[in-house]
């Protein structure tokens, strides 16, 4: 490792003998006939040779500016930007550090009409609640995708997994032309979507497009990006071909393809790989698509990466995807959309679980094996169809159809021993499980909007259907040893059957009460869910060689209905910088639960509850703001936690519904601050967040000396967790090649929890600390080197003697780098150590996890060779430690370990005048 960190050195220093010269340059923005101070006017610099951008920043609310760095350039450009004027510019000779323009005066541009397009180079420009971004400002690598100049653009942070914040906050959806781009898959289009394309980034705060159309205000949790296409560059095709081939029989291959004519956009991707990416890899496949943004594991050892459903979240997995996506303008007022997406996997994993149970006054441990083979294929096909009527009536129509089938192969074996190692008992099961559920769902709304002060009433409708059928084979023998031993042998076949319907509706209708500032919202909505859930199981008959003994023990037939009404009323005031919103709504809820194979175990209950929320948002100026929120939560009990049926499925563990069970409720209290001048690079983020819980609902467990649980359900107050957050980070321009940018980050956290363990009722306090620091060293088209940290304490404290505090310490190092010489080669370097001095003996504690391409570019930058080498130190692991107030467990499985792959890619575009890409340098606002 220390001959990789000396090139890294060497590296830098070939670079840093050139001298730069430092300036400041500093004036006065003023309108040029009532000599008006200007704020937030954009003043920039470029190189006059071949007008890249140097730096630049935003007027404060006196007109004032100043412009820092350094430069090897004898002469810069400065430019200044302000809607409804002419842009100034002036050449400016950097011949000494201190330059004071004095007052500019920036001219009337008489053209500037509500009917003409006005065009500017400006490198940003701030709309209200808009941040708007030139693209042509902003520097990449000839090959950049839409992710890479994502990362040059101030604010905004893209992590190893593609995942997008914009100061603080995560960004939720991406918009091409203002249309979702292949559903609504960020990655899609950060890692395919080309940078020259692109003409103008937008940033704004996530709505819904009912409530974009009605005006409504965001509640700021999330950031939508939208990407706009040059009108010249929105007709044509383009697309890239990937294929690779590795050793260990690795293997990789994807596609896309999209024709884009103005408003009428198709798009068609495929893709497979055995290297356990959702259809779409990292290296050159990596940046076409992405995938990890956000995963979701299921215990059947399903998952779903960025929505997209695969089998088998861990071991080694084979998967296979293709879709189709096509949107397009009908007249005037109708836009239609549609998709279709295959997905499909195969996935093969063994693990191994060491558990030491806590017990109020002994202990005991479980130690199990297993072995699975899981494959799903998942069909999913969307639809929308919005109408713009006229300019105050929208209507909006989502029908969607899912079609999923799975099976399932598992082996496991268990045994439990006391806390001498003796043996209590031990179970082994082997399994089948077939699964196909179908799914179709509408959601319709209709808004219409009155006058000019933001009266608007909307309508909503939604229904789901669900269809899910399983076929379950199961073999299983439980042996219990000690004063009363018992053998327990199951063979049975179960036939399940589940459906359920879901309808809501709802209204809402806003009342001014002063102009646009102040407005009432009524609302009401209506749900109705309805659940039908049927298990038949049947034990083999020996004489018959057949599954046809009903046993009605494991065997189910409920009826669920949840039936309830809400309504609600909202105060919202928006004036300037000062936004504030008081909801309150009353919910009626009726739960019913028909047993047929048991009738008098039905249930019926009623709930009814109160919920409050409130927010406040002040912006202190377009680089600050604050937020402070209140919220109050009831959570029902499900109907299964009431329900008093006896599931016995499993012999170790007999679960029983309580009927007595109250509402639960959560109070949340939620600050946050964030200040980030996008011009310096510099920022801080800070969060705060308290909830206090009454009547949550936990387990509440018996274990017996043959260590046999009894778990129920019972209400417990007092549970709290505070958190928060903080974050400063910072950009220091070295020179005008030349960056570094650092971040230091924490997280604190406190909570208890009020849980029982054996039938004692005890409680819990976790105490957590992670620290962070991470670097970004910039030389640019040469070098960049990406150092992250993060250390992690947890303590656990108990309030009874017999169970032991715990200390929990994690490390975590990632380094990532890239290489862009000499000329048309890249390389890049992932490197991860983990650290887990805590994890049991036989376990894995430390691993370097290093990950290496080596690319070469050709063909004018279409066509990429890539050597990938994955786990190039052969130590993947994922061994990991899980401390709970009941458990401490340790766990490991199987992992993708080292292999080498050689890849091609090749990437063609004729959007743009004659198939070449137009690259002016302007952008409309």
């Amino acid at each position: 490792m220390k001959y990789f960190f000396l090139i890294l050195l060497c590296s830098y220093t070939v670079f840093s003998f050139s001298q730069s010269q430092s300036f400041k340059i500093s004036g006065i923005v003023k309108g040029d006939l009532n000599k008006m101070l200007l704020e937030s006017a954009t003043v920039y610099l470029e190189r006059a040779k071949d007008s890249t951008l140097v730096t630049y920043t935003i007027s404060d609310e006196k007109g004032d500016f100043i412009l820092e760095g350094k430069t090897y350039d004898k002469e810069l450009n400065l430019l200044i930007s302000y809607v409804g004027y002419k842009t100034f510019k002036k050449s400016i000779l950097i011949n000494k550090e201190d330059i004071n323009l004095g007052p500019i005066n920036m001219l009337i541009d008489d053209n500037a009409l509500d009917a003409v397009i006005v065009k500017s180079r400006a490198p940003i420009t701030i709309k209200k609640d808009t941040l708007e971004f030139n693209v042509k400002s902003f520097k990449t690598k000839k090959d950049a995708n839409v992710e890479d100049l994502l990362k040059q653009l101030p604010g905004v942070e893209v992590d190893e997994t593609g995942k997008i914040t914009v100061n603080g906050k995560e960004v939720n959806k991406i918009l091409v032309n203002g249309k979702p781009f292949f559903g609504n898959d960020p990655t899609i289009t950060t890692k395919n979507l080309t940078k020259d394309i692109i003409e103008k980034v937008q940033i704004t705060d996530t709505k819904s497009k009912a409530d974009a159309f009605a005006g409504k205000e965001s509640d700021g949790e999330n950031k939508t990006i939208n990407l706009t296409i040059k009108k010249e560059n929105n007709k044509g095709a383009f697309g890239r071909l990937a294929a690779g081939a590795g050793t260990d029989e690795r293997y990789e291959f994807a596609g896309m393809f999209n024709y884009f004519d103005n408003d009428r956009r198709i798009s068609v991707l495929s893709g497979g790989n055995n290297i356990n990416s959702s259809g779409f890899s990292f290296g050159e496949i990596r940046k076409m698509f992405g995938g990890g943004n956000s995963m979701r594991f299921n215990g059947d050892g399903s998952f779903a990466i960025d929505g997209r459903s695969f089998g088998g979240g861990q071991g080694i997995t084979t998967s296979r995807t293709s879709g189709i996506n096509y949107a397009d303008k009908i007249g005037e007022k109708t836009d239609v959309s549609g998709s279709y997406f295959f997905s499909g996997s195969q996935s093969e994993n063994k693990s191994s679980t060491e558990r030491e149970n806590i017990l109020s006054d002994t202990r005991y441990f479980t130690d199990s094996n297993s072995n699975s083979s899981n494959s799903t294929d998942s069909h999913r096909a969307n639809t929308e169809l919005e109408f713009k009527i006229d300019s105050t009536l929208y209507i909006n129509i989502r029908p969607s159809f899912n079609y999923i089938k799975s099976e399932n192969i598992s082996l496991r074996d268990e045994a439990s021993s006391d806390i001498d190692r003796v043996l209590i008992n031990e179970s082994t099961s082997s399994s089948y499980v077939e699964n196909t559920a179908k799914n179709f769902s509408n959601n319709l709304s209709l808004t219409k909007r009155f006058g000019s002060k933001g009266s608007f009433f909307k309508l909503f409708f939604n229904n789901r259907n669900n269809i899910t059928e399983t076929d379950d084979f199961l073999d299983s023998e439980t042996n219990i040893f000690g004063a009363t031993p018992n053998d327990i042998i199951r063979r049975q076949f179960t036939d399940g059957e589940n459906q359920s319907s879901d309808i809501s509706t709802g209204i809402t209708y806003r009342q001014p009460i002063k102009g646009k500032e102040l407005s009432l919202d009524f609302n009401y909505s209506y749900n109705k869910n309805k659940q039908e859930n049927i298990r038949s199981t049947f034990d083999f008959d020996t004489s018959k060689q057949d599954y046809n003994t009903f046993n009605k023990d494991l065997s189910t037939n409920f009826k669920y209905i949840d039936d309830n009404s809400t309504f609600g009323l909202g105060l919202s005031y928006r004036k300037d910088k000062l936004s504030t919103n008081v909801e309150a709504d009353y919910i009626l809820r009726t739960l019913e639960n028909y047993d047929f194979l048991r009738p008098d175990l039905s249930i019926k209950r009623n709930f009814n509850n109160l919920q409050l929320s409130s927010r406040v948002r002040y912006r202190f100026s377009p680089k600050s703001s604050f937020r402070i929120g209140y919220r109050l939560r009831n959570t029902t009990p499900s109907l299964s936690q009431l329900q008093p049926f006896q599931d016995v499925s499993n012999p170790l563990n007999t679960v029983v519904g309580n009927p007595n069970l109250k509402t639960g409720s959560n109070h949340r209290v939620y600050a946050n601050f964030n200040a980030f001048d996008f011009t310096k690079g510099t920022g801080f983020y800070g969060y705060l967040s308290s909830s206090f819980s009454n009547n949550q609902v936990v387990r509440k467990s018996i274990i017996d000396d043959n260590l046999i649980r009894k778990t129920t359900y019972e209400n417990v107050s007092g549970n709290y967790n505070i958190n928060s957050n903080l974050f400063y980070n910072k950009k220091i321009k070295v020179d005008s090649i030349t960056t570094i940018k650092f971040g230091l980050g924490a997280s604190l956290g406190l909570s208890k929890n009020i849980n029982f363990n054996n039938d004692v009722k005890y409680s819990s306090k976790v105490r957590n600390i992670g620290p962070s620091f991470n670097m970004e060293f910039n030389i640019k088209d040469v070098l960049e080197i990406r150092p992250r940290y993060n250390l992690s304490f947890t303590k656990n404290v108990y309030d009874i003697n017999t169970f032991e505090d715990r200390t929990f310490v994690y490390h975590r190092l990632n380094i990532g780098t890239a290489f862009y010489l000499p000329k048309n080669f890249e390389w890049r370097n992932d490197i991860n150590y983990n650290y887990n001095p805590n994890i049991a003996d036989g376990f894995q504690k430390s691993a370097w996890f290093w990950n290496a391409t080596l690319a070469y570019s050709f063909m004018k930058d279409n066509a990429t060779l890539t050597l990938k080498a994955y786990d190039l130190l052969n130590q993947n692991t994922n061994a990991r430690r899980i401390a709970t107030e009941n458990y401490i467990q340790d766990s490991q499985s199987t992992v993708l370990q080292r292999y080498f792959m050689l890849s091609f890619s090749w990437k063609f575009n004729s959007l743009g005048k004659k198939g070449e890409v137009q690259d002016r340098g302007f952008h409309r606002f």
